[in-house]
Parts: structure tokens; C-alpha cells; sequence
């Protein structure tokens, strides 16, 4: 008996635990996309064309769970659905990425990691603005979230203003003459950057609003509309690379580090992760999801100390303190917030099984008895005791 309680004991502890691993591997695949992703642009590849490659290997790596998941029961395309998915395929594949590649390129990728974690505030603020998420300042959950948003953009205008001195680090000391060359183009395109990572933010949280609405009539086809995103935003941002780039030897690429950013981009986050995350956020809901996006920075900020001899300066650790601090408090609303949700829903909307089968159970034999009797059962091993009927 002992050895079988143990046993049960440590696979309730793995199976517990699933989500947790899920979460923190993500961060890890996330922070490595970061890093890949600047070494291969810092190399002279076009985020235009970076972006296009992703969304082939992402479309591909998706497509088969579409044709062995959902073949059956797929919604019609009507022309306000495939509306909604161009603007969706907009503001994810094209826009976003673009900015985010973009700004990566232009400041670091612990910093690009730190900005985006503004986007539960930004996206906050755009359900606000589109009457999806109700104020009422007198609850607290309500004020957390307003505080946090005020703090998570004070952090992220902080980081984007003030720089500050570069905080040296005892392992980067041997490896400063790497990034001596690169320094004074890195202060002169950094409030550049800032702003591009502040419009990718801006347009992944437009893009959540959106596909709040999208996820309605795809609810149980979610792999097929990450498919129809993603082949539709390659051919957006086919469309806005010829139109950006006009050399033909931006497209070429070979076995080197540029495939493996597309690659590992398209596959691990923009295909892996979808799946992994809808698992996690079935089971946990999406503000645990959520919780885990300030361990990227710090997996990213060691990273690329480490691989790319990355400067870590003192404004970029003051904001994103205060961008983290920001992130849980919008987080501790929103965890507030669905617990009502859940608490109102059960009570307004729902009806205990138990009423709706003695409801039914007890037809009405007399057609002028207007007293309806409804049956509910205690919470005792006893029968369940019952009124008298009416003959």
C-alpha cells in the first residue's frame, strides 16, 4: 500500500506539474526565437523576407492538423468572415511581425522581451475603448487594472526615453570590444526602435480584440483559422516585400542561420507554441498563461549577455520593473474578474441539474393548480423528503 500511494502521489504531482513545464519550455522557445531572430537580421536579413519564410513553414507546419483534426464540419466563408480574417492576417503576420522584427533589429532582444510585456495593458485599453471590457471604478479589480496600465506604459515610456549607463556584467567584460562598433548606431536608431515595438504591441493587441470575435464561428476549428492567418498573411507580406524590396537577393537563402530563424520561428512559435498554449489555457485559463511572459525577458536578458555579449542598461531595468509590476496588477484584475464572471454565470444563467430533472420529472395533472412544485435535493445520504401532491 505504500509503494502504491507513493506512486500515486508522485503522478499526481507530474501530472500537476504539465502545465508548469509547458510554460516555462514555451518561455525558453520564445527566447531562443528572440536570439536567433537577432543574430540573423544583425547579419543584413530583411525582416520583410523573414517574415514571409516564418509564415511558409508556419502555414506548413500547421495545414496536416486541419486535414486530420477538422476536415469535417468546416464553417462557410462568408465575405464578412474572410474579412475578418485579412484583417486578422493584417495585423499579425504583417504589421506586428514586421514592427517586432523591426525594433529587435534596432535595440536588443532583452529589450524587445521587455516591451511586449505591455501588451495585457494595451489590449486592456482596447477593449475599453470597443466596449468589450465594462470600468466601474468603485470595485477593486478595476483599479488594479487602471493602476497597472498607468505603470505598465510609465515603464514602457521610461525605457524608451532614458537609457541610462550600461550595467556591465562579470561574465561580458572579456567580450565589450564586440559591441564597441555597434554602439553609437545602437543610440542613435534606439528611440526608433522603441516606437516600432510599441506599434507591434499596439497591433497584437488589436489583433486579441479581433479574434475574440473570429474564435465565435471557428470555436471548434481553431487549427484551420491559424491556417487561413497564417497562408493569408504570407501573401500580405509577399505583397509588402516586393513592394519594400526591390533586389531579388533578398529572397535567396541558404543553409545558414537566416533558414533556421525562419524555421524556428514558424515552427516552434508560431506553430508548437499555438498548440501547447491552447492546451494550457483549457486547463488553466489565460491568465496563468499569461503569468509566465516576464520569464522570457530574464531567459532572453541572460541569453544574450551570454551569446551576444548583449549591454544591459539601468533604464531598461527600472521599466521593466515597473512593466512587470504593471503586468501583474492588470493580471490580478483580470484573475479577479473571471472569478465573478464564473460566480455570476452559475448563478444568473445556469440551472442545477438537479432542479431541471424534478422540474420535469413532475408534469402538472391539474391544469388549473398554479402552484408549481420544484424538487431539490439535500446534501444528506438520506432520501430526499417530499411535499404531498396534488391528486
Amino acid at each position: 500500500m505504500g509503494k502504491l500511494s507513493l506512486f500515486n502521489c508522485c503522478n499526481g504531482f507530474l501530472e500537476n506539474s504539465k502545465p508548469y513545464f509547458a510554460m516555462i519550455s514555451l518561455q525558453f522557445g520564445y527566447a531562443g526565437m528572440n536570439i536567433i531572430s537577432k543574430v540573423s537580421l544583425s547579419r543584413g536579413m530583411s525582416h520583410y523576407v523573414l517574415v514571409v519564410y516564418r509564415h511558409v513553414f508556419a502555414t506548413a507546419s500547421i495545414a496536416p492538423f486541419v486535414l486530420f483534426f477538422e476536415r469535417r464540419g468546416q464553417p462557410r466563408i462568408t465575405f464578412k468572415i474572410f474579412i475578418q480574417i485579412f484583417m486578422l492576417a493584417l495585423l499579425g503576420p504583417v504589421v506586428d511581425q514586421n514592427f517586432y522584427y523591426a525594433g529587435l533589429k534596432y535595440t536588443s532582444p532583452t529589450f524587445s522581451c521587455a516591451m511586449s510585456n505591455i501588451l495585457p495593458a494595451m489590449t486592456f485599453v482596447m477593449a475599453v475603448i470597443f466596449r468589450m471590457e465594462k470600468l466601474d471604478m468603485k470595485k477593486l479589480r478595476c483599479q488594479a487594472k487602471v493602476l497597472g496600465t498607468l505603470v505598465t506604459v510609465g515603464g514602457a515610456m521610461l525605457m524608451t526615453l532614458y537609457k541610462g549607463p550600461p550595467l556591465q556584467m562579470p561574465w561580458t567584460k572579456h567580450n565589450s570590444h564586440l559591441t564597441n562598433s555597434n554602439e553609437s548606431s545602437n543610440d542613435k536608431d534606439w528611440f526608433k526602435g522603441s516606437i516600432f515595438l510599441i506599434i507591434a504591441t499596439l497591433a497584437w493587441s488589436s489583433l486579441f480584440v479581433l479574434q475574440n470575435q473570429a474564435l465565435k464561428t471557428y470555436e471548434n476549428h481553431q487549427f484551420t483559422l491559424t491556417t487561413l492567418m497564417c497562408f493569408v498573411g504570407t501573401l500580405q507580406a509577399i505583397a509588402v516585400t516586393l513592394v519594400a524590396e526591390h533586389k531579388a537577393s533578398v529572397w535567396r537563402i541558404g543553409w545558414d542561420m537566416n533558414l533556421l530563424a525562419a524555421a524556428y520561428a514558424g515552427i516552434v512559435t508560431s506553430s508548437i507554441s499555438y498548440y501547447v498554449q491552447g492546451l494550457v489555457m483549457k486547463k488553466k485559463g489565460p491568465v496563468f498563461a499569461t503569468a509566465f511572459s516576464p520569464l522570457m525577458m530574464i531567459i532572453v536578458a541572460i541569453m544574450g549577455s551570454f551569446i551576444l555579449a548583449e549591454k544591459i542598461f539601468l533604464g531598461g531595468i527600472i521599466g521593466s520593473i515597473l512593466i512587470v509590476f504593471g503586468l501583474y496588477s492588470v493580471l490580478w484584475g483580470k484573475h479577479k474578474e473571471s472569478l465573478e464572471n464564473k460566480l455570476s454565470g452559475s448563478d444568473d444563467n445556469e440551472i442545477p441539474e438537479v432542479i431541471k430533472a424534478s422540474s420535469n420529472s413532475q408534469p402538472n395533472t391539474n391544469n388549473n393548480n398554479t402552484n408549481n412544485t420544484i424538487f431539490i435535493s439535500m446534501p444528506t445520504p438520506e432520501n430526499p423528503i417530499k411535499p404531498n401532491q396534488m391528486p
